[in-house]
């Protein structure tokens, strides 16, 4: 399984203002969501974002918002999205298949929404360094159940290259110059 631009999305789940100063490394993961966010936007694979009862817990960081250029929103009152009756319609709309998925919290509705992906049947890619919850054992936790299930456990650099998939184009050059160059030497934490 290979990642593809023309069969992906990126679903980032709950990255949610309210919630995020109780995240451990809730930052770096917007931080992280938010530069492969960028390349999606670059590269025309379709941002979609969700809110989990935004009346009190906020809505979405200004500053993950603001590295988007284009992104749908969607507010949800079950933990996992797919059982959101006019989302999981219009995902199936969209013909996407490969569904990197990450937010907060790892373990509650981030797996939720991976388990309800995965049952029905689409490829699920865990982005591992944008998927943190309070406790950082409860989103490794949250990983290795998903990927029981079925999903790959990524990293927004794997995502990036396969989505690029060579290095002689001017998507490739543009990317580089913008996102990969920049972020080589950052540190990364997978939660």
């Amino acid at each position: 399984m290979q990642l593809q631009c023309d069969k992906s999305l990126l679903l980032m789940v709950d990255f949610q203002a309210g919630l995020l100063p109780v995240i451990d490394g809730g930052e770096l993961a917007i931080e992280e969501a938010g530069w492969l966010g960028g390349i999606a936007c670059l590269l025309d694979v379709p941002v979609w974002l969700t809110e989990q009862n935004p009346e009190r817990l906020g809505g979405t960081a200004p500053s993950l918002l603001d590295s988007l250029s284009d992104y749908r929103l969607w507010q949800k009152k079950h933990f996992g999205v797919m059982e959101e009756a006019e989302f999981n319609a219009a995902l199936k709309a969209t013909g996407k298949t490969q569904i990197v998925l990450c937010g907060t919290e790892a373990h509650i509705c981030v797996l939720q929404t991976g388990l309800g992906l995965l049952k029905e049947g689409y490829e699920l890619y865990w982005l591992s360094e944008a998927s943190a919850s309070r406790r950082p054992q409860e989103a490794a936790l949250a990983r290795e159940r998903a990927c029981a299930r079925g999903a790959v456990a990524v990293s927004a650099d794997m995502v990036a290259y396969e989505w690029l998939h060579r290095c002689d184009t001017a998507l490739f050059k543009e990317a580089h110059k913008r996102y990969l160059k920049p972020r080589s030497s950052r540190p990364v934490r997978f939660f």
